[in-house]
């Protein structure tokens, strides 16, 4: 008799559930997050597609549903794909140039010393500053007349260029001025996989008579890919989001010449009112990160499928 009362104790212990603490407790530490997430992000994701489908005002102006029109609009508006073209020529002016030099300031930054440690300071530095501030220098410095660049130019005989006000400058001005306020964050990227390759890689490579252009092909760069593939992926989805420095510096101009996408959803919004026709715009530019970003994952794992 004692022994079944001990069974069915035994019994009764491993059917019962874990108690009411250990089932909920991580769900209610997770909770604030959970709710912060849905209010701030799912939300307004949500309530923007809805948008698209209704004329949307912040006037105040009854809304009144109109289907698929303000997305029928959008795909027959030139100036959605002008300032979508200008995003593409940004991203593609703007990327190869802030992976390589990151990379090359890296490689000259991984020292010990006090250069090592000066070198990263200067290299990071201007990542720091806020856009205001970045956009203030480098509109006087390609101020005509008395800015530092055509100081130069005319100091070497040269013309003086009006950077900001010409079609075929102000966006190289914008590219320059976005590369040297922010490679410092892949610079950093770079810096902490150059610092996680280990000295011993290298000291054996040295004893079979590699010098130092071998080490970088042969074992930096390699062992540095995945790295790379996110420095690529980060920077192309932060340059399609171009918006402070273009905004400050040109206003999207001259003639809409620097107008990116994301500008031309901002006066949609914000200026004319159409917050429906905005959020179409969004949406549609949201497909293209999102599709780029599939793209740039898949050529990197080919690539690394195709290596092994």
């Amino acid at each position: 008799m004692a022994v079944t009362t001990i069974s069915r104790s035994r019994a009764k212990v491993r059917t019962e559930g874990p108690p009411f603490s250990e089932r909920w407790g991580g769900l209610l530490f997770a909770a604030p997050f959970l709710i912060l997430f849905a209010f701030f992000l799912l939300w307004p994701t949500v309530s923007g597609l809805w948008n698209s489908f209704f004329d949307t005002s912040l006037a105040g102006v009854q809304r009144e549903f109109l289907g698929l029109q303000n997305w029928r609009e959008m795909f027959n508006d030139p100036a959605v794909w002008a300032s979508l073209k200008n995003t593409l020529v940004f991203t593609l002016m703007s990327t190869p140039p802030l992976v390589v030099i990151a990379l090359v300031m890296a490689l000259l930054a991984n020292r010990k010393g006090f250069l090592g440690w000066f070198l990263r300071f200067s290299y990071f530095a201007p990542f720091v500053l806020p856009a205001t501030v970045v956009t203030l220098i480098w509109v006087w410095i390609y101020q005509p007349g008395f800015g530092l660049v055509n100081g130069i130019l005319g100091s070497a005989g040269l013309a003086e260029i009006d950077w900001l006000n010409t079609e075929n400058r102000a966006m190289l001005a914008v590219v320059i001025t976005t590369v040297w306020w922010t490679v410092g964050f892949n610079f950093l990227l770079y810096l902490a996989a150059l610092q996680g390759i280990p000295e011993q890689v290298y000291e054996a490579a040295a004893i079979d008579g590699a010098n130092g252009w071998h080490k970088l092909w042969r074992i930096t760069l390699p062992l540095m890919s995945r790295t790379t593939g996110l420095i690529v992926v980060l920077q192309l989805v932060a340059s399609l989001k171009i918006f402070d420095q273009i905004y400050l510096m040109t206003d999207g101009g001259p003639n809409f010449s620097t107008r990116p996408i994301i500008q031309y959803i901002y006066e949609s919004g914000f200026t004319s009112y159409r917050i429906g026709y905005a959020s179409a715009i969004s949406y549609m530019f949201f497909a293209v990160i999102v599709i780029v970003s599939i793209a740039q994952f898949k050529l990197f794992s080919g690539n690394k499928e195709a290596g092994r």
